[in-house]
């Protein structure tokens, strides 16, 4: 593995930890992860994807996912309508509709045709809720996301050359002024 891998996956377990602390992982987390592998490596989103970037990002996200139990939905590029590879029982499990098509580097990403590869029992569904989100490279997740959608920072700013933007979710608050939204609070 290359230094350059090494020090994108250290980035994407830093980021990952640091999503962490705001919200706790779990087995009972899906978390979407949106990345432009060209935007990583330097080019322009769309432009060169790459194998390499994949594969690190992926090694980081299973380390992760052993610790914590943290389920991952990978998104597709706009070429599949930003459909998303996830394990079949995480699917399943939701509610998910799943869709018909395999992911390739032109039309679905390097990133989720990675994912597509090496998850045990891979699957597409069209769209879901996540409860958080890791964003590599401007993907635009939010489509993918429960609302209400709360910014995270993380020490790194960047994972290799791709912006990184990161969320979590929670409750919409509802009601107006006499709304309680805290137990033991008020009457």
């Amino acid at each position: 593995m290359s230094l350059s891998q090494e020090l994108i996956m250290a980035q994407v377990k830093q980021a990952v930890q640091d999503l962490h602390k705001v919200m706790p992982l779990t087995d009972e987390v899906l978390l979407v992860v949106g990345t432009s592998t060209s935007e990583v490596i330097g080019s322009h989103i769309g432009s060169n994807g790459s194998h390499e970037a994949a594969e690190a990002i992926f090694s980081a996200l299973t380390d992760i996912q052993a610790e914590t139990g943290v389920h991952f939905a990978f998104q597709c590029c706009e070429h599949l309508n930003r459909a998303l590879v996830l394990e079949e029982d995480a699917a399943k499990k939701r509610g998910y509709e799943l869709v018909s098509a395999i992911p390739i580097r032109k039309a679905g990403g390097a990133m989720a045709t990675y994912a597509f590869s090496k998850l045990e029992k891979p699957v597409l569904v069209e769209a879901i809720k996540a409860d958080a989100g890791i964003d590599i490279g401007d993907t635009l997740i939010g489509m993918h996301l429960k609302p209400v959608a709360v910014p995270v920072r993380s020490e790194v700013r960047s994972i290799g050359e791709a912006h990184l933007t990161m969320a979590i979710t929670r409750p919409k608050l509802i009601g107006g002024v006499r709304a309680v939204y805290e137990q033991n609070c008020g009457t």
